[in-house]
């Protein structure tokens, strides 16, 4: 089911990267709703499009925002290409199979949603009305929101996304401390796993919200980049440190959870390859010796050697010039020594 909803999920933001603010089919279509003028517009020229025309008249012209806007002052359907380049038909009756069940009551958007599953193809109504502006494609049906709404919206959704964002780096914080001290749980482990896949979610919201709202979304954008740095990596981390599978895996299957399927520990339990809370983990270490300024390749091959944290916190400096060498290893006693002083005093490492 969360491989149906991704695929359409994926083929909407499809559509609206076409019609997104600063592209020239969208200036056309704000300007036909601004001027309360309705239109029923068809992007795509394939066969089974031209079937379905009856009357109206050949265009064969240049697309641009401002003829498009005029052929719409008629009321028949205008044809262009899936390029976006010409409109090849304007003032066209649209006879869409009549027995396709659609959901709309006027007559502009029952041909503009019978059309679109019909052929698959892209097909806009505006409202005369309303100046509402409705696209379909297939079964897709999307409601154009106005580009002020999208920044409210967008606004309102960073403010929440930089609270969870607290959130995940007090649980970080407390794992920090937690794990120094030997007394992590898998549960600790979980709820930071949880918050990050939740800030995920919610980054997948305001992505749409920037492909929507096309050169208008790019302080949003920059936004989001901020708030969510190193999050993804930390989490990988985490899942190194606690899963009983391989990270990278683990994170597929969290990936394909919905976020109502989030709440629920046993989910994210099964993700990560356990039955019950209660097991006892022992932590690789990678998230914390990730801290240390020395090649990733050597942390990893002493974490393989001695198993988890604990060991390597116990080693002493001759003991890890045995798995790093003198120079390396005294690099890594000493930052491992200043970590654990600042996890201690409850600062961020």
């Amino acid at each position: 089911m969360h491989q149906k909803e991704n695929e359409e999920e994926q083929a909407l933001l499809g559509i609206l990267k076409i019609v997104s603010p600063g592209s020239a089919l969208r200036t056309a279509i704000d300007d036909v709703a601004k001027g309360r003028l309705g239109a029923l517009i068809v992007a795509g020229n394939a066969p089974e499009v031209l079937e379905l025309i009856n009357g109206g008249f050949e265009v064969n012209c240049k697309f641009t925002p401002q003829k498009l806007v005029e052929l719409c002052k008629m009321d028949g359907a205008i044809i262009v290409d899936s390029e976006l380049k010409k409109i090849l038909f304007a003032n066209a009756q649209l006879i869409p199979n009549p027995k396709i069940e659609t959901t709309e009551t006027g007559t502009r958007h029952k041909a503009a949603e019978r059309t679109a599953k019909q052929v698959d193809q892209l097909v806009i109504a505006v409202s005369e009305r309303k100046g509402s502006i409705t696209l379909y494609k297939g079964k897709t049906k999307y409601v154009l929101r106005s580009t002020q709404d999208l920044l409210n919206r967008s606004g309102e959704t960073l403010r929440m996304l930089e609270k969870h964002k607290e959130i995940f780096n007090e649980l970080t914080l407390n794992l920090n401390v937690l794990e120094f001290t030997n007394l992590s749980s898998l549960n600790d482990a979980l709820l930071a796993i949880q918050r990050a896949e939740i800030i995920e979610r919610i980054e997948q919201i305001i992505r749409r919200y920037i492909i929507e709202l096309g050169v208008e979304g790019a302080l949003v954008e920059m936004q989001l980049k901020e708030i969510i740095k190193g999050i993804s990596k930390e989490e990988l981390l985490i899942l190194q440190d606690y899963s009983k599978k391989d990270d990278l895996l683990t994170k597929m299957d969290l990936s394909k959870l919905p976020l109502d399927k989030l709440i629920d520990t046993a989910n994210l339990l099964k993700a990560l390859g356990y039955d019950k809370i209660e097991e006892i983990v022992e932590v690789k270490g990678h998230r914390i010796a990730s801290k240390i300024p020395l090649p990733k390749d050597r942390i990893n091959s002493m974490i393989l050697r001695l198993g988890n944290l604990q060991s390597m916190l116990s080693l002493s400096e001759e003991a890890l010039a045995e798995h790093l060498g003198d120079e390396q290893a005294r690099v890594f006693f000493k930052e491992m020594s200043n970590l654990k002083e600042q996890v201690m005093l409850g600062k961020k490492i």
